[in-house]
C-alpha cells in the first residue's frame, strides 16, 4: 500500500512540513516518487514514522534519533550500536517518569487537601444554613 504526502502526515499524525523536515535532516530515506515527481510512502515508511514519534515523545533529541536512523541505514551490523542507543535513553526515560510520578503524587496531595477543605466549608454552611 502506498500513500501520498497527505495521507501519510495524517495516518503518521505528523504535519506534511515535518516529513518534509524529516527527509531533509536525514531521519527518513527519501521516499519513492510517482509518475508526477511526488512522494509515495509506504506502510513501511509509516512504520518507521510511528517509531520516531515514539522517540520524539520520550524525549530523544532530534541529533540521537539522526544517529540512530544512520545506524538502521547500516543494517544488522549496526545492531549493537542501536541497542545500547535505546538503552541509554530507555533509563532516561525512567527517570523521568519517576520524576513525573513524584509530581504526579504531589499534585494528588494538594487536590485531595483542597478536596478536604471544600467538604468542610461546605458541611460549615450546611451547619450554619440549619442552625
Amino acid at each position: 500500500m502506498t500513500y501520498a504526502i497527505a495521507e501519510a502526515a495524517h495516518r503518521s499524525g505528523l504535519s506534511i512540513d515535518t516529513l518534509r523536515y524529516y527527509e531533509r535532516i536525514e531521519l527518513i530515506d527519501p521516499p519513492a516518487r510517482d509518475s508526477g515527481g511526488r512522494r509515495v510512502y509506504t506502510d513501511d515508511d509509516l512504520a518507521w514514522l510511528a517509531f520516531l514519534t515514539r522517540l520524539r515523545t520520550t524525549g530523544m533529541p532530534i541529533k540521537l534519533m539522526r544517529e540512530y536512523a544512520r545506524l538502521r541505514d547500516q543494517g544488522p551490523v549496526s545492531a549493537g550500536a542501536r541497542k545500547r542507543i535505546l538503552e541509554r535513553h530507555r533509563e532516561d526515560v525512567k527517570v523521568r517518569i519517576a520524576e513525573l510520578t513524584s509530581c504526579l503524587d504531589a499534585l494528588d496531595y494538594k487536590i485531595e487537601n483542597y478536596e478536604q477543605i471544600i467538604r468542610a466549608e461546605t458541611l460549615s454552611t450546611i451547619q450554619e444554613a440549619s442552625a
